[in-house]
């Protein structure tokens, strides 16, 4: 667990470092993240346990004396085996609603963290949004007491419509504040203010006037009373897929399915009345005799023939702007059906990933349960105990099944193959391998039996030898 959260930090140090954060922040920030890294954690503790336990009993030749005494591999696994499927229901439980949870924890720290050290948001280099306010501030550098005096300070400032109509730039800049004070006070100097005029006439818009200002000092109030009201842990209404349990899970899967078909249903409506096109509709063939149905195919032969003509209809003139307006029409169509295709490749993305949620708290559960049928044998088979080639071997097989776990996850999410594959996926290719080594340890036979090997390559050469020579 240590050596995971080391890893974990690093991936979230830009949330943590330089924000001026208190450290029971920082350790409540860790301690949600704990929850989350079980499903690393937990896999790899029960395969490592397992092969250092048995692997201490075949070197130690206890192995050796309960057969001896009797007394069989699956009998001396027997109580094991039934801790290990508590483990997995523990293990269901905790990832059901433990981890759920502490992601909404996570979610809602990272969130609200800017809230509540708005100061602390100005990064240098990049634009950064103040949060409570409508603009946003770059910075080429921060110096002295808590980063107080800036230097090349750009402002980008929205107006009414919503968009940057005003831009500040200058070559200094100070934030003074103080405890007491709901306040942040931004003094500017030397530096240009412009703006952009937005005039009610369409006549003086094309004008396009501005406004352009020098200043020596300038000041701006910045009002933060509503940021430091903010609880750092307060709850938000967004949730996402890691965030829900079974029961909710299963719930929105259904809705996210009806809710996709309703869309496509929709959109195919709508592509097929721009395009002018209407399903044809299936005649009751119980009705009207054969030369009524012979005239009415007719009918529709000749409409058809008519229909691929159709450019013979109008005067020859007309005809390249007829092919031009259908042409255009055509590219809106493409065009239509590309953008709604991203739309609806990322709402199936959002459900392929609530299956995905749903399987892997499953998954976990029995993960533990295979691979300690993978590690008990193994390490009765390898006949080392300790941390060295024990810990390589738990590693190496860890990281194939994590990694194959991955590769499963990204491909389910984008839809190359089904969710539920995608989350069993890695589990069920250490299940073959439990049961082979298994079997292997309880007939007290080797890893891998090199004879059975260089036999087979000795008959098949043997074989070879013998068709060639002349009878």
């Amino acid at each position: 667990m240590v050596i995971f959260i080391f890893q974990t930090v690093w991936l979230f140090i830009d949330d943590l470092a330089g924000k001026d954060l208190d450290p029971i922040i920082i350790g409540k920030f860790l301690f949600y993240l704990l929850p989350n890294l079980t499903e690393k954690v937990l896999p790899l503790t029960v395969l490592l346990s397992s092969i250092l336990t048995f692997g201490t009993f075949a070197e130690n030749y206890e192995f050796a004396a309960m057969k001896a005494s009797g007394i069989s591999l699956q009998r001396a696994m027997r109580y094991l085996i039934v801790f290990v499927i508590l483990l997995g229901g523990v293990t269901f439980f905790f990832a059901n609603n433990v981890i759920p949870a502490s992601e909404q924890k996570i979610f809602n720290m990272r969130r609200n963290i800017a809230k509540v050290k708005p100061a602390a948001v100005i990064v240098e280099g990049v634009f950064s949004d103040i949060e409570g306010t409508d603009m946003n501030m770059k910075v080429a550098k921060k110096y002295g007491e808590n980063d107080r005096f800036l230097e090349d300070v750009i402002i980008h400032q929205k107006g009414r419509n919503g968009q940057n109509t005003t831009v500040i730039k200058a070559e200094k800049g100070e934030l003074i504040s103080s405890e007491a004070s709901n306040i942040i006070q931004l003094v500017l100097y030397d530096g240009y203010y412009y703006e952009e005029m937005q005039p009610k006439s369409n006549k003086d818009r094309a004008k396009q006037p501005f406004t352009r200002a020098k200043f020596g000092v300038y000041e701006n109030n910045i009002d933060i009373s509503s940021l430091n009201d903010q609880n750092i842990e307060e709850e938000s209404d967004i949730t996402t897929d890691k965030m829900k349990n079974v029961v909710r899970l299963i719930k929105d899967i259904d809705s996210l399915e009806q809710n996709n078909i309703k869309q496509v249903r929709a959109f195919s409506k709508n592509i097929t009345a721009r395009m002018g096109a209407f399903l044809m509709k299936k005649k009751d063939s119980t009705k009207g005799t054969n030369a009524a149905k012979t005239a009415e195919t007719k009918e529709e032969m000749d409409t058809t023939l008519n229909k691929a003509n159709i450019a013979s209809w109008v005067p020859e003139w007309q005809q390249s702007q007829l092919f031009s307006n259908a042409k255009n029409a055509v590219s809106n169509i493409i065009n239509t059906v590309s953008s709604k295709k991203v739309e609806l490749n990322k709402r199936y993305e959002i459900y392929n990933r609530h299956i995905l949620s749903l399987h892997k708290k499953f998954a976990l559960a029995f993960s533990c349960i295979i691979l300690f049928f993978v590690g008990a044998p193994l390490g009765a088979i390898i006949r080392k105990g300790g941390l060295g080639l024990p810990m390589v071997i738990a590693i190496v097989l860890f990281l194939v099944y994590y990694f194959i776990g991955v590769f499963a996850d990204n491909y389910a999410k984008k839809g190359a193959w089904h969710p539920i594959l995608g989350a069993w996926l890695s589990t069920l290719i250490m299940l073959p391998l439990g049961i082979s080594l298994t079997k292997r340890a309880t007939a007290d036979r080797g890893l891998m039996s090199f004879a059975v090997v260089t036999d087979k390559i000795t008959r098949f050469f043997k074989s070879r030898k013998s068709k060639k020579e002349p009878k």
